[in-house]
């Protein structure tokens, strides 16, 4: 399944390349991220870096863990996540912040497949709906960090 969002938020590229790299938050503002454990940062003399996290995910009747790389490069504001380990046969997903004239063009692309077929049917048909929440969690979390400093 893949999906990718556009959006123009009132927030610096910069701001939201911190506010999306901040992985150990994730459980403080996405609901269904119920844990994050984060290790082996790697920080590249121009700037970029690589993080490893695990993160546990819960909704109603499922509760999953899985892991990826993150690398967050601030000298093109741009984060890609790749899979290391979990229930997924791929996922991939990469954030672009870009300047605009009314704050920062966001660019989100997810692609990913659950290994169970079960899995797969039940998250196809809510999808977009999903994509769209949890787009929704990081507009609002950007909201509370940084609707006072513009």
């Amino acid at each position: 399944m893949r999906h990718t969002v556009n959006r123009v938020l009132p927030y610096t590229p910069e701001q939201l390349l911190a506010m999306v790299g901040d992985v150990d938050a994730y459980p403080r503002f996405i609901p269904w991220i119920t844990s994050m454990r984060t290790w082996n940062l790697h920080t590249q003399p121009d700037g970029a870096s690589t993080i490893d996290s695990e993160a546990t995910v819960g909704f109603s009747f499922l509760r999953e863990r899985f892991s990826t790389r993150a690398r967050r490069d601030p000298t093109t504001n741009e984060i890609t996540v790749r899979l290391l380990s979990g229930p997924f046969k791929r996922l991939y997903n990469h954030w672009r912040f870009s300047p605009h004239p009314d704050g920062a063009a966001v660019a989100f692309e997810i692609d990913f497949e659950f290994k169970s077929a079960l899995l797969d049917g039940l998250l196809r048909a809510n999808f977009h709906h999903a994509v769209d929440r949890l787009i929704q969690c990081f507009e609002d979390r950007a909201a509370a960090l940084y609707a006072r400093k513009r």
